[in-house]
């Protein structure tokens, strides 16, 4: 009675051509692009991922119970350190729903993170030595936890520059595509 020793394991290129695209739905990868599905899974598992990390970062820093967008427009906020205006954090962050970032500057300033002011007519929000103190405590401790974690990948920073670059022009086609889905 002789044992044979079990196969060798299939190569990483081999596994995957064997399991296919990986995707949360497998009838969404079946059309005619189905690395657009395994994309979208992707991206979901990171944006799940990336508001995890925020608020986990921000409570870190000192900064307990804000949302992954209070987290996003307190830095966005703080971006260049001048005033910014409802409408233009909005539009930066891709944030349809104004009442999204008007509720987050309304907690932020109860928080007094963020001060209220005026430009004109309008109505401004600019950071305060308190929100910067915040920003300053979160981008230490993002420099500690992960970008050494990420640099010891030994990606090349440009290529990451560059993923940035498609899923930015690729939010895009996606927002064409939600235009003419409510036009139907």
């Amino acid at each position: 009675m002789s044992t044979s020793a079990p196969p060798p394991p299939k190569p990483p290129a081999e596994l995957a051509e064997l399991l296919g695209p990986i995707v949360s739905s497998g009838h969404l990868a079946s059309g005619a692009m189905p690395a657009l599905s395994e994309f979208e899974f992707a991206l979901s598992m990171t944006v799940h991922a990336f508001q995890r990390w925020m608020l986990r970062a921000m409570t870190s820093a000192g900064i307990p119970d804000l949302t992954p967008v209070d987290v996003l427009v307190l830095h966005n906020v703080n971006h260049r350190g001048k005033p910014k205006r409802l409408a233009d954090i909005c539009l930066v962050l891709n944030i349809e729903d104004t009442y999204v970032v008007n509720y987050a500057l309304k907690k932020l300033e109860r928080l007094k993170l963020i001060k209220s002011g005026r430009k004109g007519k309008e109505k401004t929000v600019a950071i305060t030595s308190a929100g910067e103190d915040a920003c300053r405590r979160y981008a230490q401790i993002r420099e500690q936890l992960l970008v050494k974690s990420v640099l010891a990948l030994g990606m090349d920073p440009a290529r990451l520059s560059e993923i940035a670059a498609t899923m930015r022009s690729l939010s895009g086609h996606y927002d064409q595509a939600a235009r003419a889905a409510a036009s139907l």
